[in-house]
């Protein structure tokens, strides 16, 4: 059974407001049924050759991946993510995390981040199902 809308939106939300994604000024602009889109500005995140960092790139892949895998009635933990990065970005990034398969334990997720219409880098998540999540008063 998914979410209700309300506890959807709502579990959006807090991802949105969650201590790293605000520092990270890492944005929500979309959510459905098993997919995310993620945007981050990459000012303050970039390595010493002026491009962002692989390190801001994959968190902003596994908060794509984190809120795509959670809409659902179970919390998802991640239990394995890798990353292949594809080519340097200097400007704002876009991250789309959407489900490929699951089963009655894990699910896999594909994330492709993008700079513009460029691809940076692909990500790959598998998330583990924990428990049913509570329901929203």
């Amino acid at each position: 059974m998914p979410a209700r809308q309300d506890e959807k939106y709502s579990y959006v939300d807090d991802f949105d407001r969650s201590e790293f994604a605000r520092l990270l000024r890492m944005v929500v602009i979309e959510t459905w049924d098993g997919g995310a889109r993620v945007a981050m500005d990459v000012s303050g995140k970039r390595n010493p050759l002026g491009n962002a960092h692989g390190g801001a790139i994959f968190a902003l892949a596994d908060h794509a991946f984190g809120i795509a895998a959670n809409q659902e009635i179970f919390n998802e933990v991640a239990v394995s993510a890798s990353i292949q990065y594809i080519a340097p970005a200097v400007e704002r990034l876009e991250a789309v995390a959407e489900k490929v398969s699951e089963n009655n334990l894990n699910s896999l997720y594909r994330v492709v981040v993008y700079e513009g219409s460029r691809i940076v880098a692909i990500f790959e998540g598998v998330g583990m199902k924990m428990a049913q999540k509570e329901p929203v008063p």
